[in-house]
C-alpha cells in the first residue's frame, strides 16, 4: 500500500495496476480539486470512512455501463412514463449528496463513507463545474437523485439514493439519455450491484477500464452546470 503526504505539491499516485487484490492502491494524502481530479484520470477514486484515513480504490473488475447499452425495463418505462416524477440536472447538489449520505434501509442507524470532509470536497468540485447532480422530483419534493464527476466523455457515478420506488433509477436512465446525446463513452459505476446490473451494467477488467478511460479523457470536459438537452 502507498502512502501519499498530506498537502504535499506532489499530486501523482501510484499506476492503478500495482492496487491490492480488493483494489486498494493508497492511503492518506487529501481532497483538494487538484489531486481528485488526479485521481479520476488515472481510474483511481477515493471511499472510507470517519475513522479511517482517506482511502484510494481502483478495483478490478470494474463496474461499468456504455450508454448505448442501457437497458430499460418494461416496468421501468411504465414508471417514467406514468410516476409523476420530474428530473432536473444541477438544481440542488449538495441537498443530493445529503441524501445519498443518509440513513439507508439496509443502515437504519446511519452510516455512510460520504463524510463532511468528502461533501465539501464534491461542492467545491460542483461550483467548478466538474461535479453533478440528477434530481428526481414528485410533487414538489425531492424523491431521488445521483451525483458524480465527469471528465472528458466518462461520468464517474459516486453515489444515488431514492425516497420512493424507482427514483434513482428514474434519475439514473434519464441521465444515461442526456449523455448519449452528448456522446459520452462510459458511466464508471466503479463497484458492481443487483441495482444497476439490472440497468446493463457490466464488470470489466481494470486494464480494460483503463483503455476506455483514456479514450475518453480524449474529448473535450463539459464543464459547468447542466441542464437536459431541450431535443
Amino acid at each position: 500500500m502507498f502512502k501519499l503526504s498530506q498537502r504535499s505539491d506532489n499530486l501523482r499516485f501510484p499506476p492503478a495496476e500495482l492496487a491490492s487484490p480488493e483494489g486498494l492502491l493508497a492511503v492518506g494524502g487529501d481532497l483538494r480539486v487538484e489531486r481528485l481530479l488526479e485521481a479520476y484520470r488515472h481510474g483511481i477514486f477515493p471511499w472510507y470512512n470517519d475513522d479511517q484515513p482517506i482511502l484510494w480504490w481502483s478495483p478490478d473488475p470494474r463496474a461499468v455501463l456504455f450508454p448505448d447499452q442501457l437497458h430499460i425495463s418494461r416496468s421501468l418505462k411504465r414508471t417514467m412514463r406514468l410516476g409523476g416524477f420530474t428530473v432536473t440536472l444541477d438544481t440542488r447538489f449538495r441537498d443530493v449528496m445529503q441524501g445519498c449520505a443518509g440513513p439507508r434501509p439496509q443502515y437504519p442507524d446511519g452510516g455512510t463513507w460520504i463524510t463532511k470532509e468528502m461533501m465539501e470536497a464534491y461542492v467545491q468540485l460542483h461550483e467548478l463545474g466538474y461535479a453533478h447532480s440528477v434530481e428526481a422530483w414528485r410533487e414538489g419534493q425531492l424523491v431521488g437523485g445521483l451525483y458524480g464527476v465527469a471528465l472528458g466523455g466518462i461520468f464517474f457515478g459516486e453515489s444515488m439514493f431514492t425516497r420512493v420506488p424507482d427514483a434513482s433509477k428514474v434519475a439514473l436512465v434519464s441521465l444515461v439519455h442526456q449523455l448519449q446525446v452528448w456522446g459520452f463513452r462510459i458511466f464508471d459505476c466503479q463497484q458492481p450491484s443487483r441495482h444497476i446490473k439490472m440497468l446493463g451494467a457490466e464488470d470489466i477488467s481494470r486494464r480494460d477500464f483503463l483503455d476506455h478511460l483514456s479514450d475518453a479523457l480524449t474529448l473535450p470536459d463539459r464543464r459547468g452546470q447542466w441542464c437536459f438537452d431541450s431535443r
